[in-house]
């Protein structure tokens, strides 16, 4: 009886710990919904020349226009932008939730391991997020969004395009960007180790560029190896945690 008793007692934990983590979640949605004008200011902030990334380069004006097609498009784009970014905001306290209801069944080194790997899961991918934001995905809106086969067709960019664009890139950048993570656990693990990854860097860089084409379809070079460039570091840093 005491043991059923004592798994129903963690099972009632792990449900506050997922309610108070969704209503963290909801007041931060609900917050950003109601900064609309703030919030879609940073979004939309990259279809124009204004924005830094293109200032600091010195780029020509430009400005991408983007439409609405459908009735409700634009009110469903602000609930799922201000989810999103609820989310993202709300993901610390999520995760010391997690963190908090584990931690009594690890030992001391265990739970030292595992805030180290909550707390640098979320600032990998908090950075990658930035690195997408700041440089990824601009340079692929503006290729992408004034490349033309010709004068006489113009381009019509919908909200919706745009913005599944920038949340599916800064999720998927941002996930590439626990490869170091990922790598120091597996090594620590024995699964993998420096000179396993040596030995394969040349594979890596193959996939890494295949990787990067993907995440940009574009056939600018240049573009291809912004892309590229911190994914190759981010496999070199692995290395260097990973030891010998």
């Amino acid at each position: 009886m005491s043991e059923q008793a004592t798994f129903w007692d963690h099972l009632d934990e792990l449900r506050w710990a997922i309610i108070r983590s969704l209503g963290v979640v909801v007041v931060f949605a609900v917050a950003m919904f109601c900064l609309k004008d703030q919030l879609f200011a940073v979004v939309l902030a990259p279809r124009s020349s204004d924005f830094v990334t293109y200032r600091l380069m010195g780029a020509e004006a430009f400005s991408i226009p983007l439409m609405n097609i459908g009735l409700t498009e634009q009110f469903m784009t602000h609930m799922r932008v201000a989810v999103y970014a609820g989310l993202l905001f709300a993901l610390p306290y999520v995760l010391y939730e997690l963190f908090r209801f584990i931690s009594p069944g690890l030992y001391r080194h265990e739970r030292r391991a595992a805030t180290w790997i909550v707390c640098s899961s979320y600032l990998m991918f908090a950075l990658g997020t930035a690195v997408n934001y700041f440089i990824i995905f601009p340079f692929t809106v503006r290729f992408l969004g004034t490349y033309q086969v010709s004068a006489d067709v113009a381009n019509m960019l919908t909200l919706q395009s745009y913005i599944d664009t920038l949340i599916t890139m800064s999720f998927v950048i941002g996930l590439i960007f626990e490869l170091p993570v990922v790598c120091t656990i597996l090594g620590r693990m024995g699964f993998v180790n420096g000179s396993l990854m040596r030995r394969y860097r040349r594979h890596a860089v193959v996939a890494i560029l295949v990787v990067a084409a993907i995440i940009t379809p574009t056939t600018d070079v240049f573009t291809l190896m912004i892309v590229s460039l911190p994914i190759w570091l981010l496999y070199e840093v692995s290395i260097l945690l990973v030891g010998k």
